[in-house]
């Protein structure tokens, strides 16, 4: 897209995902992903029924009146949301490829994040790392992100799930929520998820085209592959293949969710045609 299109995109879905974040997932969000403590916010005189050991027993002898500390939870947290931008994400049956989906869907957890006062980062990768984001808050920031997320590289390889994960391990020391959007067709390092989960929250998106899912019977379609260059010639109206289609389908979105289970890590299927929104509410909702 020319810099004009790209700017024109950029106020399109910011519009679109500051609505749908402020409306929906400001309270959720906040529910779900915890802070990382309490930290000391101001003292009050002993009320009964308070906790002994929040007494603040030097300001108590200063004032001749039992004084206790208050505290509350640190809310800051920090979001990075990890996006793969191979070439296999280009593809799309309908308005939208799963690249725009999936800049849309971080563009609208960007905006729930900075409603809470978070920071946000992000990572662009296929087989390589393409850009690093460090956390920071603010429109402008997030604006960024998805002007970056909106440029079509054409250095994109293949998917290498390993080389983010180890890389978000050695940028981030602290705990992060950490959002793993792709559409999942290669393998997951789990021995890199592993490692990744034991210090961050990590939640994988899958995103995929309806035609990933399900084929309709329309004859002879000529397919290729956009990573490999291989092409196909197939027969759609073959009742076989659709079956052994839906089939692997299923087993393999069954071993991948395995998979992150074993991770202790989150697994969500997001469908673009009925509503991600929906989704990811309700697994805020199931986290809270």
């Amino acid at each position: 897209m020319e810099t004009q299109d790209i700017l024109k995109k950029v106020r399109q879905i910011e519009i679109k995902s500051k609505g749908l974040s402020h409306h929906l997932f400001s309270g959720a969000y906040h529910s779900t992903f915890k802070g990382r403590g309490m930290s000391f916010s101001e003292v009050r005189e002993y009320q009964f029924g308070d906790d002994i050991r929040h007494i603040d027993w030097n300001v108590t002898a200063r004032s001749g009146q039992t004084q206790i500390k208050v505290f509350e939870e640190e809310r800051e947290l920090t979001l990075m949301l990890l996006v793969d931008i191979s070439r296999s994400t280009n593809f799309g049956s309908l308005d939208q490829t799963k690249m725009q989906w999936m800049t849309e869907i971080s563009a609208v957890l960007a905006f729930s994040a900075t409603q809470n006062h978070d920071k946000v980062g992000m990572i662009l990768f296929s087989d390589k790392v393409h850009l690093y984001v460090p956390p920071k808050k603010g429109r402008q920031h997030i604006l960024r992100m998805i002007r970056e997320l909106l440029v079509l590289r054409s250095d994109s390889g293949k998917t290498r799930f390993d080389i983010p994960l180890q890389y978000l391990n050695r940028v981030q020391t602290k705990k992060t929520i950490c959002f793993l959007l792709s559409d999942f067709h290669d393998p997951v390092h789990e021995a890199s998820l592993k490692i990744v989960s034991r210090r961050h929250d990590v939640i994988g998106l899958q995103i995929l085209d309806p035609l990933e899912k399900k084929w309709s019977a329309i004859g002879l379609i000529q397919l290729k592959d956009t990573e490999s260059g291989e092409e196909l010639l197939l027969d759609s109206s073959d009742k076989a293949w659709l079956k052994k289609f839906e089939e692997d389908h299923k087993q393999q979105a069954v071993k991948i969710k395995q998979l992150f289970n074993r991770s202790n890590a989150d697994f969500l299927v997001l469908d673009i045609q009925d509503s991600y929104i929906k989704t990811l509410l309700n697994f805020f909702k199931k986290r809270t």
